[in-house]
């Protein structure tokens, strides 16, 4: 590819397109987009790219699994202008964020290691049904009621209310809430944090098909890193070729 860029060797849209099974329409949104730098046109106006444009192109649809579409189009138009700084502190936000959910994971999973023995042996308060009231249920988690009313009105709890006293009563399912988020704040999460894990939880119908989804996740966290690290070498060979 080296030798061809020394060369100049002009490419036709088509010829950019065909190769990675687009539209020239694509080729031609994608230079206007900034993504590929702007193409020398013929006396007629036709467009005519070259090696360089296919490489730009190349390390674009790289960049678009592990970044993103909206990430990827900005990298590439910084470094289109030549702002590769700019580039390279927008790759680094992506690298931050898989960081951040791996912490996210490993976080979920300790959690739930550790609420394994209170599921293997429920507390003598809990009812048949499950369910308990504030007081009980703090001493168990060794916090203040008035900190599971703080996790309510942040929405990480959702008790329901005895009809004749009034209080709040914690199912089951709200005890295994509480419980989850007494082991995530333990590691430091914020509540802001916790509550959309909590409705992941909700939303999986419990623990247990929560745990058989934690693979699913580590393999996208591994994809999404693998396609951190080609669209990494694909773009360094964009800047080294774009090297004058």
């Amino acid at each position: 590819m080296g030798e061809n860029l020394q060369t100049g060797r002009k490419l036709r849209p088509v010829d950019l397109a065909r190769a990675h099974g687009l539209s020239t329409q694509a080729v031609r949104n994608y230079e206007e987009a900034g993504i590929l730098p702007a193409a020398d046109r013929s006396t007629h106006g036709y467009r005519a790219y070259t090696p360089r444009h296919a490489l730009a192109l190349a390390a674009f649809l790289a960049l678009v699994p592990g970044h993103g579409h909206a990430t990827a189009t900005a990298v590439m138009r910084a470094v289109n202008r030549d702002a590769t700084d700019e580039a390279l502190r927008l790759i680094d936000r992506s690298h931050a964020q898989l960081l951040e959910d791996r912490r996210t994971l490993e976080a979920v999973e300790r959690a739930l290691r550790d609420l394994a023995p209170a599921r293997e042996a429920p507390s003598p308060e809990e009812g048949a049904g499950g369910g308990r009231f504030i007081g009980p249920l703090a001493r168990e988690l060794g916090v203040r009621p008035a900190t599971l009313r703080t996790w309510e009105a942040a929405g990480l709890l959702r008790p329901h209310r005895d009809p004749l006293t009034g209080y709040r009563v914690y199912d089951a399912a709200a005890v295994r809430d509480a419980r989850l988020a007494h082991q995530l704040r333990r590691g430091g999460y914020p509540l802001e944090r916790i509550a959309p894990l909590l409705e992941q939880v909700r939303a999986a119908g419990g623990l247990e098909p929560l745990e058989a989804a934690l693979g699913d996740w580590r393999a996208r966290l591994t994809v999404r890193g693998r396609a951190l690290l080609a669209g990494a070498a694909e773009l360094d060979a964009y800047l080294r070729a774009s090297v004058k």
